[in-house]
């Protein structure tokens, strides 16, 4: 019944029932999250396609699960039992860059790196970067909230979002479009149900077009400070000192030891480690107060306790440190199934939560690989397992558990960049205040009372 009535009202190119095909498209990155079967993918490259589907779904009763790129580490597109996918990753339209207005307007399959370099052309700049930005779209990053390396001084995707469209239901009826949000800089007309859409991972509708501002490219050659260190906890330590200085870099990254080597035999990047973990910190304050400010972080890991600190002295030097840092995650994934944390804690708990993971490594046996955007406390520790070893497995998972527990206890929160999904359900209950946790099933009942957008994740 579902694939006749998606066949009256879309071409036949657009659903795929392939089992192969539709296996391929049922899941996200994340390691070990459940995936149910699914009955359907459908390929939209329409609003009105993505309305017509959201009826008939409601219609017969269908779970729906929209998907971009499947870059998500969370299980938030992974398919439900008998759901439709909806894939959105070819609606790639860039409709509108406004120069004098500073803003652009996408459709969600957009891939963030071809954001960037099409806005370049008219000498503006859209700062969210995920280290997945050759890859994910903007539908995914604004679906998840997603962050970066450069969301330390420029801000996260939702300071972005101007506005948006969405396929919703509830009382606004099941394939109704929506306008949410603003073109102008300022408003507050009405409640921001927009921003409730972004980061809310496809459980309140499904999001057909984004208005994104954007700013003035960043003029000069940004400078990287690069300092070694032979402990985790005291490269924690030069990122609270650094916050402590008000020093405030476009980014501030961890990477360790393993992840460098890892990086290092695949890419042959010629990047030697003498030390256990690595800061990164990219000035891009032009002139000479960068120059001062990229001495005075410099300076700031040598109080630290750093081994040695020392700057770029060319751009390819400088770009081959942090092309590292954004190929730490796929060189681990090639050694084998990659467990990846996502927590976040106050930059001065920096140093006790790295402390927190050395200690549950130990005590679980798992290896894990720490990366991090140090500068604003949000840490990716990855639990690296061989293949097929279920016992490993299983320690890995009780450790992914022990460090949610541990950031909470820190004041921090389970998940900054990547999503609740699946894996951090638990984490989510144990974070949030009681009456927060109503309000939020309060939210869901009210727009999806059919519970069908994405059913099972975040709540």
């Amino acid at each position: 019944m579902l694939l006749e009535a998606l066949s009256r009202e879309l071409p036949a190119d657009r659903m795929v029932t392939d089992p192969d095909v539709l296996q391929s498209l049922s899941s996200d990155e994340a390691e070990w999250a459940p995936v149910g079967p699914a009955a359907v993918a459908v390929r939209a490259r329409s609003e009105a396609e993505v309305a017509a589907v959201v009826r008939i779904a409601a219609d017969l009763g269908t779970p729906i699960v929209p998907r971009g790129a499947g870059t998500g580490l969370s299980g938030g597109a992974n398919a439900v039992d008998g759901c439709v996918i909806l894939d959105l990753s070819r609606m790639t339209a860039i409709r509108e860059v406004d120069v004098d207005n500073l803003t652009c307007v996408v459709e969600p399959g957009v891939v963030n790196n071809d954001l960037k370099a099409a806005v370049a052309e008219h000498g503006l700049w859209y700062p969210p970067d995920p280290a997945s930005a050759p890859w994910s779209t903007i539908g995914g990053n604004t679906a998840t909230n997603a962050g970066g390396l450069c969301c330390l001084k420029y801000g996260v995707t939702r300071d972005y979002v101007l506005g948006l469209r969405a396929v919703v239901g509830g009382p606004a009826g099941y394939g109704t479009t929506a306008w949410l949000g603003r073109r102008t800089t300022k408003g507050v007309a009405g409640y921001d149900i927009a921003g409730l859409m972004v980061g809310s991972e496809g459980t309140l509708g499904v999001i057909t077009e984004i208005t994104l501002r954007l700013r003035p490219a960043v003029r000069g050659v940004p400078r990287t400070v690069v300092g070694a260190f032979s402990q985790l906890v005291d490269a924690g330590r030069a990122v609270a000192l650094v916050t402590r200085l008000g020093l405030t870099p476009s980014a501030l990254e961890l990477l360790d030891r393993t992840c460098l080597a890892a990086v290092n035999e695949w890419k042959n990047l010629g990047i030697e480690a003498d030390a256990a973990v690595l800061l990164l910190a990219r000035i891009d304050t032009p002139g000479e107060a960068g120059h001062l400010e990229a001495t005075a972080m410099a300076e700031a890991f040598e109080r630290a306790g750093a081994l040695w600190a020392a700057q770029s002295t060319d751009d390819i030097e400088a770009e081959a440190l942090f092309d590292a840092r954004r190929l730490a995650y796929p060189a681990l994934e090639r050694l084998g199934p990659v467990l990846t944390e996502d927590i976040c804690v106050p930059r001065s708990a920096l140093p006790t939560m790295l402390a927190a993971i050395e200690r549950i490594a130990a005590g679980h046996r798992v290896r894990i690989a720490t990366i991090a955007h140090a500068g604003d406390g949000n840490l990716h520790p990855l639990m690296l397992t061989e293949p097929g070893d279920d016992d490993a497995r299983r320690r890995s998972q009780q450790a992914f558990e022990e460090m949610i527990d541990s950031a909470i206890e820190l004041g921090g929160t389970v998940t900054a960049e990547h999503g609740v999904g699946l894996l951090k359900r638990r984490g989510l209950v144990a974070e949030l205040d009681p009456a927060s946790l109503t309000l939020q099933r309060a939210i869901k009942g009210a727009l999806d009372p059919l519970d069908l957008f994405n059913p099972g994740k975040v709540l």
